[in-house]
Parts: structure tokens; C-alpha cells; sequence
């Protein structure tokens, strides 16, 4: 007889979802002998358990996963998008209002953008709003040096390539001159590594600042820096197209630890 797939969800995704780390840190906790399943302390992350089992972490038992959550988030410049940043810079994470779950981004921003964040509690939900297939349009207020026009612009419409790697079209529209410098409007569908910054540079347009202002339907409104909004669990279910869970409410979490 054929084997059978083990039942249940490996078990750094179980403790992912219950907001005690990322999957590669509940890997390294494991690593560590820090968990025990049953009684039993274990050493690999190769383990499927379902909601019958006992999942002990540093001597206290894991609950039930937190129903998934989402938030809005308005970056500022300045900081990076990660949770340790080996160069010593100031990160987004250390910089959320003490009461939030442990989150992790839907996607980055880089250092000198700001503007609309996505954040969540849920791994399945940051890689649902990240998979290609989802197609949401992100929309960015972008400011270049230079005074552009239609003729310029027309290369990012086509799709460019940037040291070997092609770019998909951007719908980009100018805005205003502003001096010397002009304000466009850009928007794209996937989200590489500072492509707008290196696709505008292509065309001879120096980027000095980028604000993205919408996520598929999600917004940035008149959040301001630094503040952050959570998304109402029935628009997160249309959106998303979850399921209503009205028994499962939000967990209080433990506050968030500065460093």
C-alpha cells in the first residue's frame, strides 16, 4: 500500500499562525530543542500535527491560532522593512504601536519610500496577497527630477528591461510639473526589487520620492505617517473571499518588546 499523507500542517506553520514567530524562526526554535509535541521534545520541523496534539514552546503550551487579521500601515522614509537589518538601520517592525500581535509585511517597501503597508498575523494571508496570480494593482504618487512627457513615458507602457530583466508595462500618467521637478501617477501589478526607481532611471528620470497610496482595493486615505488602521474582518473576508468564522474572535496578544 502506498503511503499516505501525514495529516494535519507541519508544525512551524502551526506555530506561525498561532503569532509566535515566522516559519523560519519557529524552524530554529525547534533546532534548538525549545518544543516538544506530546511530551515529547523534538529537533526537526518535519512533523505534521493537528489541532489533538500538544505543542509545548519554552514551557508554555500553544494555543489556538488567532483568527487572521489585517492591517493598514503608513511607512515612513527612514526605515527598512525587516526585522533584524544587519547594517544596524531602523526598522518598520521596531516602530509598530506596542499593542499589535506579532505581524509580518505583505511585500516591502524600501528605505527612502513611505507610504502604504500592508500588515498581517496570518503567513497564509501575506502569501495569498503576494502570489502574481492575485494580479491587485499597486498604485504609487511618484516625484522625478526632469519635466517628462508622453513621448518619454511611452518605453515604461511597452515594458522595459533593466540589466537583463524585463519589466511588465506600468499605466503611468503625468500629474504635474512642479518646478523642477514633476509628480506622476504609476501603477503595476507585480513588485520586484525598486522597479519603478530603476525602470524611471532607464528613461532618464531620477526618482526623489515615492509614496505608494493604494494595494489592490486597500488604501492609504489620510493615515498618516507612522499610524497604523486595522482592515474590518467582513471587508478582509470580500476581499479575500474567507470565510465568516463568528465564534473565532481576535486573541489579546503579549505587548510588543522593544528593542
Amino acid at each position: 500500500m502506498e503511503n499516505e499523507t501525514p495529516k494535519g500542517e507541519r508544525i512551524a506553520k502551526v506555530m506561525a499562525r498561532a503569532g509566535l514567530a515566522s516559519r523560519r524562526e519557529a524552524e530554529r526554535m525547534i533546532a534548538a530543542g525549545r518544543v516538544s509535541v506530546n511530551g515529547k521534545l523534538i529537533d526537526s520541523p518535519a512533523l505534521n500535527v493537528t489541532p489533538a496534539d500538544k505543542i509545548v514552546v519554552d514551557g508554555n503550551e500553544v494555543g489556538e491560532p488567532d483568527v487572521a487579521r489585517l492591517w493598514l500601515y503608513h511607512k515612513p522614509i527612514g526605515l527598512v522593512t525587516t526585522e533584524r537589518d544587519e547594517k544596524g538601520r531602523d526598522t518598520v517592525f521596531a516602530n509598530l504601536p506596542a499593542e499589535l500581535p506579532r505581524v509580518v509585511s505583505v511585500g516591502r517597501l524600501d528605505i527612502n519610500s513611505e507610504g502604504l503597508l500592508l500588515l498581517t498575523n496570518d503567513g497564509g494571508v501575506k502569501r495569498k496577497l503576494e502570489l502574481p496570480a492575485t494580479g491587485w494593482l499597486r498604485k504609487y504618487r511618484v516625484r522625478v527630477n526632469g519635466r517628462p512627457n508622453d513621448k518619454a513615458l511611452e518605453p515604461l507602457r511597452k515594458g522595459v528591461t533593466v540589466e537583463g530583466e524585463r519589466f511588465m508595462p506600468f499605466d503611468v500618467a503625468i500629474d504635474r510639473q512642479q518646478g523642477a521637478n514633476a509628480w506622476l501617477t504609476v501603477s503595476l501589478r507585480e513588485g520586484r526589487n525598486r522597479e519603478i526607481r530603476r525602470a524611471l532611471d532607464e528613461v532618464g528620470l531620477k526618482v526623489n520620492r515615492l509614496i505608494r497610496i493604494s494595494y489592490g482595493p486597500f488604501r492609504l486615505g489620510e493615515l498618516k505617517a507612522g499610524a497604523v488602521e486595522e482592515i474590518k474582518q467582513r471587508v478582509l473576508r470580500d476581499q479575500l473571499g474567507m470565510k465568516a468564522t463568528p465564534s473565532q474572535k481576535p486573541k489579546p496578544k503579549p505587548k510588543r518588546r522593544r528593542k
